[in-house]
Parts: C-alpha cells; sequence; structure tokens
C-alpha cells in the first residue's frame, strides 16, 4: 500500500464541516478558508511567525491551567496526604468544608503566570526546534524520521519551559495543600525564598523535568501523528480545503488522544513534584516510602487523565485558533508543516 496517497473512503465527517472551493477561488485570510502559508499575513518561519506561536502558546497554557485549578488543587491534596484525601469525591468534599468555595482557587495565580510562561516557551521554540531539526537532518531524513524530530523539538523546547515554570509551581504547591502558607502569589514567593532561598524555588526542577519533559514529547509526537491520521483516514478532502471549524475540531480530537497518554507516562513524576515542593528536606526515598510504588503511578491518575485530556484537547484548540487568527495554518496533517528551504 502506498502510504503517500489519500485512501479512497467515505468521509467519517459531515460533509457540511468541509467544503470543496474551485480552484478560481482564492481563499483570503478574512474568509472562511483558512490561508495557505503564501497567503498569509506573516511569513512561515520568520521571526514574526515565532512569536505568534510564542503567544499562542502562552495563551492556551496560561489559561486552560488556570481554568482547572480546581482540579488542580484536588489532585495535589490527594497526592500530598493520600491518608486524608481517599478518594476524589471525599477530596472535594473535605477542601469545600475546610475552606469553602475559594479554597478550589488557590493558587490560580501562579498557575496562571507560570502556566503562561512555559507555553510560550514551549509552542514557541517546539515550533523553532521542529524546522531547526527539519534542516539539520534535510528533506528525506526529516520525512522519514518525523517523529523522531517532533520528540527532539518537544524535548528541546520543554527543557527549557520549566526553568520558567519551577519557581511558579513551587508556590503554586504550597498554597494549595498548605492553606495557612500564603494567600497567593504576592505574600507566598517571598515567604518561600526567606525560608529556603532561591534554591528551594528549584527544588523540584529534576522531578518537573522528568514529569514534563515525557509528557510533552508524547504530547506533541502523539498530536501530530493522530492529526495526520484523521486527515488522511478520515477527511475525504485535503487539509487546506477544510473549514475553520472542522480543522480546529481535528486539532481538540487529537489533543485530547495526546492528552490521556500524556497523563499516564507523566504521572509518577507528577507525584514526586506534588510532595517534593510541599514538605521540606523531603527526598525521591521518602516520597516512595509514604506512597510506595503503586501509590505513586496511580494516586490521582484518574482525575488527571480527565484533566490532562481536557486541558490539552483545548490547548490545542486555543493554540490553533491563535495560528488561524494570525493568517497561519493549524499545526499538523498537511503539506505546510516545517521543511527545509
Amino acid at each position: 500500500m502506498d502510504f503517500g496517497e489519500k485512501p479512497s473512503r467515505r468521509s467519517l465527517i459531515p460533509s457540511f464541516l468541509y467544503t470543496r472551493p474551485s480552484k478560481s477561488v482564492n481563499p483570503s485570510p478574512s474568509g472562511f478558508m483558512i490561508p495557505a502559508p503564501s497567503e498569509s499575513r506573516i511569513e512561515m518561519f520568520s521571526p514574526a511567525y515565532y512569536a505568534a506561536c510564542t503567544a499562542g502558546g502562552m495563551l492556551c497554557c496560561g489559561l486552560t491551567h488556570a481554568a482547572v485549578t480546581p482540579i488542580d488543587v484536588v489532585k495535589c491534596n490527594m497526592q500530598i496526604d493520600p491518608a486524608k484525601y481517599k478518594s476524589i469525591s471525599s477530596a472535594f468534599g473535605i477542601v469545600l468544608k475546610e475552606q469553602g468555595l475559594k479554597g478550589f482557587y488557590r493558587g490560580w495565580v501562579p498557575t496562571l503566570l507560570g502556566y503562561s510562561a512555559q507555553g510560550a516557551f514551549k509552542y514557541g521554540l517546539y515550533e523553532y526546534f521542529k524546522k531547526y531539526y527539519s534542516d539539520v537532518a534535510g528533506p528525506d531524513h526529516a520525512a522519514k524520521y518525523k517523529t523522531l524530530i517532533y520528540l527532539a523539538g518537544s524535548a528541546s523546547a520543554e527543557f527549557i519551559a520549566d526553568i520558567a515554570l519551577c519557581p511558579l509551581e513551587a508556590v503554586k504547591v504550597r498554597v494549595q495543600t498548605q492553606p495557612g502558607f500564603a494567600r497567593g502569589l504576592a505574600d507566598g514567593l517571598p515567604k518561600l525564598v526567606r525560608a529556603e532561598g532561591i534554591s528551594g524555588l528549584y527544588r523540584g526542577i529534576v522531578p518537573l523535568w522528568g514529569r514534563q519533559i515525557p509528557y510533552t514529547m508524547m504530547k506533541f509526537a502523539t498530536f501530530e501523528n493522530t492529526v495526520e491520521a484523521i486527515y488522511k483516514y478520515a477527511i475525504p478532502v485535503p487539509k487546506e480545503q477544510c473549514s475553520n471549524a472542522l480543522q480546529l475540531g481535528v486539532s481538540f480530537s487529537g489533543g485530547y488522544i495526546a492528552g490521556v497518554f500524556c497523563a499516564a507516562i507523566s504521572h509518577p513524576a507528577d507525584n514526586l513534584v506534588s510532595f517534593l515542593n510541599n514538605a521540606k528536606g523531603a527526598t525521591i526515598a521518602d516520597a516512595v516510602s509514604k506512597l510506595g510504588l503503586w501509590g505513586l503511578c496511580t494516586r490521582g491518575l484518574p482525575l488527571r487523565i480527565v484533566m490532562i485530556g481536557t486541558l490539552t484537547g483545548a490547548q490545542w484548540v486555543i493554540y490553533d485558533a491563535c495560528k488561524v487568527y494570525f493568517g497561519l495554518p493549524t499545526t499538523g496533517g498537511g503539506s505546510h508543516d516545517p521543511a527545509p528551504k
């Protein structure tokens, strides 16, 4: 079978979601169709292109993580004190009883700022590294080993992004799991620095890399390949002829599927990050001793799968919507991905 050709099959997508414009029609950025790069207001792989991707990453990560703060509060408390927060339902009830509704939104400011910074570096640098590694590999090898390029590009971007995230993540965990520690970022950050110094802000950097780098590698590689498969096998027309609504729907589907895999692969490290940021002087051995290997891998996992799946799907919709706004093609599945120039 020639995998370079789109299989001939009936569409799995309602026909009203895609269009078949005649060749005489020239789509524009303000029209119904998403424009091709040659018609974009921004040149592909230019500084303006990477700036647009950085802005989209900042919005998609900051907004989505802030929106799921209540779920994150419950998850972190289940990870830190499994004896007290024994199940998802009981954890919600305990937080509500002890802290009221406002308890579910503790730490939303460091969450918003931390993940906005992380998203800016993650998405902007991913686009840059994906293009850079494609150029280094050359056209033939870039096409043959594209998944390796997705993995290398996302790992490189996340390594840098986590340096921006780590201090705010440390404050967030303390605020969410220690109600008397601080009201939020303004008083929590100085208090943490006074108690543990600047190094205390980065005490969780290694487990954070252990959580986020595999997570992001899975997120981007799974998304890119899932989107490619959807356009190849489920949609009967080229991506460039699909409506904005359909392209963003594909982005959400690919993102949600990627999020499920991300949550599973990164969950043990997520438990470690929460444990180490909550207990001063704690070590990885302490976390394993208290939670056990099974607890480290499964404690809070169902809740995190729901949270990360929804969050990742929403992130890709927001990110690709930003690209559409700037007149750029959505991510993956078409002929406009990075290629050596």
